[in-house]
């Protein structure tokens, strides 16, 4: 089955009701939803059992048990699955809200921030939600079928499609992928032997990820270049839908859930303890940084060259170059 082709048709079938610029609301979230469902198959029993037995127990140690029983970062402690979901089409609104309840909030975050509660009661509304979910049942995403890798490049496109149909600035969330082909090509021109070798492990951060293209575009690459290299991929990002998209992304790749970060870099560096091998990013040229500003010029009169602002801040107009001096 060609997964972008199916997806495509069934956001498709939205025409009407939903303008084209609203499909990638309805299609990401769904199929973060349906990857997350086939990859937490297998220990579903278990992590239900472990539900149960753990109900009593604080949060941060009945978080650690579940997570043990799952396998995974993350887990699902609803009853629901896709099938179920569909076999019950008079209680479906409700299932859905209780099987996304159910996600650990590491996960759960993330159709939050897709808003995906509000997609949900528009599909039902337009008597679209049952036909959507059953068509989004009939894909086989277990990853036994469609790798991490294969399951990224498929994500991936759906972003790209989303974004040429989205009314939004395309700037503002999203950087061309030959531009980003070429960034990467050139921050690891002088490394190859180095990246090539057995054993490899090398971490890169974006602080302004929007939906995370550099970083899957860097992963790629590596990969092609070295299928055994281990990559730790971080970024951050402020916009909602954006890290949304972003998070899901690194999730479905399999990559560390927490390593995606919301907030503002600027005066919210998520990531103020870590270094890393290698950082790139498109910052938002042309935008002032007059709202950072008391936090960043704080910044800079106590720490100096110990933060981030040592050499001094630029004209307010000019936030791109506060970014370079964050990386």
């Amino acid at each position: 089955m060609n997964h972008v082709n199916f997806i495509w048709n069934i956001a498709e079938s939205l025409r009407g009701p939903f303008k084209p610029a609203e499909y990638g609301s309805v299609v990401l979230p769904f199929t973060v939803l349906r990857r997350l469902d086939a990859v937490l198959a297998e220990t579903k029993s278990q992590v239900l059992n472990v539900a149960k037995a753990t109900d009593a127990m604080p949060d941060m140690l009945r978080h650690l048990r579940l997570t043990e029983a799952s396998g995974h970062q993350f887990y699902n402690t609803s009853p629901f699955d896709f099938a179920k979901l569909v076999a019950d089409p008079q209680d479906l609104r409700a299932n859905l809200s209780a099987h996304l309840a159910g996600f650990s909030e590491n996960v759960r975050d993330i159709f939050e921030r897709f808003e995906f509660d509000k997609t949900l009661n528009k599909l039902a509304e337009k008597n679209k939600l049952y036909s959507v979910t059953e068509k989004f049942a009939q894909a086989d995403f277990h990853p036994k079928v469609v790798s991490n890798i294969q399951m990224g490049l498929i994500f991936e496109e759906l972003i790209r499609w989303a974004n040429e149909r989205s009314n939004e600035t395309a700037g503002d969330h999203y950087t061309p992928r030959e531009v980003i082909a070429l960034m990467v090509q050139l921050i690891f021109a002088l490394d190859d032997e180095a990246l090539s070798k057995a054993g490899v492990v090398r971490s890169i951060y974006d602080p302004t990820a929007g939906t995370g293209g550099m970083l899957s575009v860097a992963d790629e690459y590596l990969h092609g270049m070295n299928p055994g290299i281990q990559l730790n991929l971080y970024g951050q990002d402020y916009n909602d839908y954006s890290y949304a998209i972003c998070k899901a992304d690194m999730v479905i790749k399999g990559q560390d859930v927490d390593n995606i970060a919301l907030g503002d870099t600027l005066t919210e560096d998520a990531f103020d303890d870590k270094k890393f091998d290698y950082g790139l990013s498109n910052p938002p040229f042309g935008v002032d940084w007059k709202d950072q500003r008391a936090y960043i010029d704080e910044e800079h009169a106590k720490l100096g060259f110990n933060g981030r602002f040592g050499p001094g801040t630029p004209a307010v107009s000019d936030g791109a170059m506060l970014f370079l001096l964050h990386l």
